[in-house]
């Protein structure tokens, strides 16, 4: 079996573009892939077409030797960012293709399943109200009673600070808005109960000071993670913050280390409770089941990043159903209605648990003519590419 083709494809989602792709062999069996990521979708579709013209040819059920070849190859242009985008979806395109060639479902190729129902929590939740305590607490209501068990937001994401005219420079909060953020947050611990997860994101968008700050405010919430309250830059920098906030506020950080390599460091250092892989840029579901076989050694645990389509969703969630050490994964709680019509089977979610199928591969296919019904927005949006 040789590989004949890798389309791509640019879908509209509900924060921003999907990278789609798909995998064309001479014997008719294909496979389907994600590698979104953003800013700049444009230039992961660009970089999903150049890898994919590097593998016409090969025998797709070589998967491993696959994922070192691009690997390599690209690693002049640089090991990470769109390049292991790129990588990321080719690699779960491969693993889908193999699995429907073989028969099974994807989480047999990487080691067999501990579960089939993957624990979620919910992410962008909080869409239709304003970024007060009252509002945030109705939606996050809507969500417990939805059967969700956890929910994860960033309070200090809707201040002029972030994303306003006025850029602060020093990442810094004023008193109000420390204020402002510590009672949204304690609106939505007391509208969640006390035993529903509660996850604080930061996007790595505080200084050093006013993380430390809020993560000892917050850790009177018994918040499940404070979450990238430093940049992926340097480990020394999240070992300074571990040694000054209470230790039983857990840190978790990953969205932006890509691979094995990537996170080697947080581990040795020991570091962060548990690790969070976006399977679309961190080298597939081939590199984030050695990225948790790693965390696994330091007793830190598997939570994915998933704010992206539903391939993305699903291949997540096979890696999680394989591995001990998974912890929760993320979940978009108010996407665009299309998402399960891009795919020939919804995804399946019964109170706040994503169901796998035992259909072979992912479980699904891409449907063409549904994805060019929602092309991607190829505009700049204040400043960023989609």
């Amino acid at each position: 079996m040789k590989i004949t083709d890798v389309k791509v494809w640019l879908v509209e989602g509900v924060k921003y573009n999907w990278t789609l792709l798909k995998i064309y062999t001479d014997e008719g069996i294909t496979g389907v892939g994600e590698a979104t990521n953003w800013p700049g979708s444009q230039m992961i579709e660009a970089a999903a077409i150049e890898a994919g013209k590097r593998i016409i040819g090969l025998d797709p059920m070589r998967t491993d030797f696959i994922w070192t070849k691009l690997y390599r190859d690209l690693n002049w242009v640089g090991p990470f960012g769109v390049s292991m985008c790129a990588i990321s979806g080719i690699d779960m395109a491969l693993l889908d293709l193999k699995a429907k060639k073989l028969g099974v479902p994807m989480y047999e190729l990487l080691g067999g399943a501990f579960r089939t129902k993957i624990r979620l929590y919910a992410n962008y939740w909080f869409t239709g109200g304003g970024h007060n305590a009252e509002d945030y607490a109705m939606q996050a209501r809507k969500v417990m009673d939805a059967g969700f068990k956890g929910v994860k937001f960033d309070p200090f994401a809707h201040v002029n600070y972030l994303y306003g005219e006025d850029l602060n420079t020093d990442l810094g909060l004023s008193q109000e808005q420390q204020n402002r953020a510590f009672e949204v947050s304690k609106a939505v611990r007391e509208a969640i109960g006390p035993d529903a997860d509660l996850m604080i994101e930061t996007h790595a968008m505080l200084n050093f000071k006013t993380a430390v700050t809020m993560a000892e405010r917050l850790a009177q919430l018994n918040i499940t993670w404070y979450e990238e309250p430093a940049g992926p830059e340097n480990a020394n920098t999240l070992k300074a913050f571990r040694e000054r906030i209470d230790p039983k506020v857990s840190i978790c950080v990953g969205e932006r280390h890509y691979t094995r390599h990537g996170i080697r460091d947080l581990l040795e250092k020991q570091v962060v409770d548990v690790i969070m892989p976006d399977i679309t840029r961190c080298g597939g579901p081939s590199e984030m089941k050695r990225m948790a076989t790693m965390a696994e050694t330091y007793n830190v645990l598997l939570a994915p990043h998933n704010p992206n389509g539903p391939l993305s969703t699903l291949a997540s969630a096979h890696v999680c159903a394989a591995v001990p050490n998974f912890f929760r994964q993320e979940y978009i709680y108010c996407d665009v209605p299309w998402r399960d019509e891009v795919i020939d089977h919804a995804i399946e979610v019964d109170q706040g648990y994503l169901v796998l199928s035992d259909r072979p591969g992912l479980g699904v296919d891409l449907v063409e003519q549904e994805m060019e019904k929602h092309p991607g927005i190829r505009i700049a949006k204040k400043g960023f590419y989609i």
